[in-house]
């Protein structure tokens, strides 16, 4: 029990690191060396320069249809809910500081993105484009990018040599866009070499992404269309610990041999599929999501993970599974006693 604990706390620490590391260097102390002296009080009149946080600028609300003279010290910069349209080089000249820009909620295509407008920002960290009207992810982005945060557009493109440059992007959002399986080359994902959490739930997805970050933990594909997983899908991401595939078209037949039998997943979300046999699962783990099936039976002899490996410390207790969701599938009672007997950590049963 106490090593499972510690495994979770271990993940959940690791996968913290995309927010928290790049939150942390975001918000050091800046260095007054890096203030332009003649900067010091000048604020935009559409905006608002609390005297308290000199280093942001508050433009969000405010109906702007352009981005305004961005001051040298700024390095949080908040423009979402205006009309913008449109991301040039000049407001950006004199930002050089900047590490945070959040543009929700505007107007922004494509072409409206001057080519060299966000790549000439070496220092940004976090940039917010949900909710505009982009077909593609913008390119060129700076190097110095952790997080890409792009849920809510209309992007269906994903063009040769997007991220090649982007190594300390650590989390990528693409949810709830337009991405179909031609959207991906078997390079599309090269050069995200810390990429750690990938979101491209609410797509049109038919397949699941080919080549993945080695390093991702945190896989979100709800809400696509998803038929099948090729065999050995996983080797190519060994460190994954978190996967949702609710709300797809996953039968039996479109799993890999192994099912899920891998020993870094923690928590798998399969509701809402096609599924009608319990998959294989690792002992490792812990959450499990499979309501909303077709699963008419409970086979114990085949669903209790049996592979013991002494040199796996989460093995020595037997099976690490603390939830268990099987609820809206066909199962009839009586559930098989030996359920809590194969899973004794169990400590939810949903059905």
């Amino acid at each position: 029990m106490a090593t499972s604990i510690c495994l979770t706390l271990w993940v959940l620490l690791i996968a913290d690191t995309v927010w928290t590391q790049s939150v942390r260097q975001a918000y050091e102390v800046q260095d007054p060396e890096d203030w332009d002296v003649h900067d010091d009080f000048y604020c935009p009149r559409e905006c608002f320069c609390p005297p308290s946080f000199p280093t942001a600028l508050y433009c969000e609300n405010r109906g702007l249809r352009e981005i305004p003279a961005i001051p040298s010290r700024i390095w949080y910069l908040y423009l979402e809910n205006n009309q913008i349209e449109t991301i040039p080089e000049k407001p950006f000249e004199n930002a050089t500081q900047l590490r945070w820009i959040n543009l929700n909620k505007n107007k922004i295509t494509n072409y409206g993105i001057e080519k060299g407008a966000l790549s000439q920002l070496k220092k940004l960290l976090f940039l917010f484009l949900e909710d505009n009207e982009l077909d593609e992810v913008p390119s060129p982005l700076p190097r110095s990018l952790e997080q890409l945060q792009l849920a809510r557009n209309k992007v269906s493109r994903i063009p040769q040599g997007t991220f090649s440059n982007l190594e300390n992007l650590t989390l990528l959002d693409l949810q709830h866009n337009k991405l179909i399986d031609n959207a991906f080359q078997r390079d599309t994902f090269k050069g995200l070499k810390n990429l750690m959490q990938l979101n491209m739930a609410k797509n049109a997805l038919r397949n699941m992404p080919p080549r993945l970050p080695a390093n991702t933990m945190q896989l979100f594909l709800d809400n696509n269309s998803i038929e099948a997983i090729p065999e050995n899908y996983f080797n190519v991401i060994p460190k994954v610990a978190f996967l949702r595939l609710n709300h797809n078209r996953l039968s039996d037949a479109g799993l890999p041999s192994r099912g899920f039998d891998v020993s870094s997943i923690l928590d798998l979300q399969l509701s809402h599929n096609q599924l009608t046999n319990f998959p294989r699962i690792n002992a490792n783990l812990q959450h499990l999501h499979l309501d909303h099936n077709k699963i008419k039976n409970v086979n114990i002899s085949v669903i209790c993970p049996t592979t013991l490996r002494a040199e796996q410390d989460a093995f020595i207790h037997g099976p690490q599974l603390s939830y268990l969701r099987l609820d809206g599938n066909e199962i009839k009672p009586p559930i098989p006693i030996d359920l809590v007997t194969c899973f004794k950590l169990l400590q939810a049963f949903i059905i």
